[in-house]
């Protein structure tokens, strides 16, 4: 495999201006990535689409050309964030199984397939816990007589505030095989596994650099 790639960059809609997912944004995210490691870009393949749904392939001409051009020149894909590609474990596998490997440039160039599936699932399982815990919360607020949206801003703090914990706890519970993996490949401190899941391009809950104090606080919820 060459030491070649073509950058994928994808925004939805409803993300081009969120920080952080913009194009440009991950143009330059790729292209630090690509003069840091010596990668020889070869073209870049920019799409607009939402990405959800198992058949999300199929709309994604600008992803399909870019398996095509990799496969033909015999190089790999490179985006900037998993999310990129998409947040479904099962759409990472069918592209996995297009034999054209990829680089994701926050994980750096040496992650292999398994921990690429093993960030995938993490981010898909994470994300349907929250959705589900948040939902609950607001039914049983609602169920409690509380007129979510109504001016009683008391009890939608509170409704928020069990929200917030949910999503805390859910993000807990998800990073802590990251942790465990870390732990086992020697950090033993809290900083150094900090260090680790920054290094692997995991946000903290809010979205954030990990610190000692954060895995501190990760581990007590749990």
């Amino acid at each position: 495999m060459s030491n070649k790639t073509f950058f994928y960059i994808r925004v939805s809609t409803t993300q081009q201006g969120r920080s952080g997912l913009g194009i440009e944004a991950q143009r330059q995210s790729l292209q630090h990535f690509a003069q840091a490691e010596g990668i020889e870009v070869l073209g870049e393949y920019v799409e607009v689409e939402t990405g959800k749904g198992t058949d999300a392939l199929e709309r994604r001409p600008q992803l399909k050309a870019a398996l095509a051009a990799a496969r033909k020149h015999r190089c790999r894909i490179a985006v900037a964030k998993l999310d990129r590609l998409s947040r479904d474990v099962h759409f990472i596998s069918g592209l996995m199984a297009h034999k054209v490997p990829f680089w994701v440039a926050e994980l750096g160039p040496d992650v292999d397939p398994f921990v690429l599936h093993l960030f995938a699932a993490l981010a898909e399982k994470e994300r349907a816990l929250i959705s589900t815990r948040t939902r609950q919360a607001l039914a049983a607020a609602k169920a409690r007589g509380v007129l979510l949206g109504s001016p009683r801003l008391t009890q939608a703090r509170t409704v928020a505030a069990g929200a917030l914990k949910a999503a805390a706890d859910a993000h807990a519970a998800n990073v802590l095989p990251v942790i465990q993996h870390a732990r086992k490949a020697g950090a033993t401190t809290l900083r150094q596994i900090a260090d680790a899941l920054n290094a692997r391009g995991i946000p903290t809950a809010r979205g954030g650099q990990w610190h000692a104090s954060s895995v501190r606080n990760v581990l007590e919820r749990l």
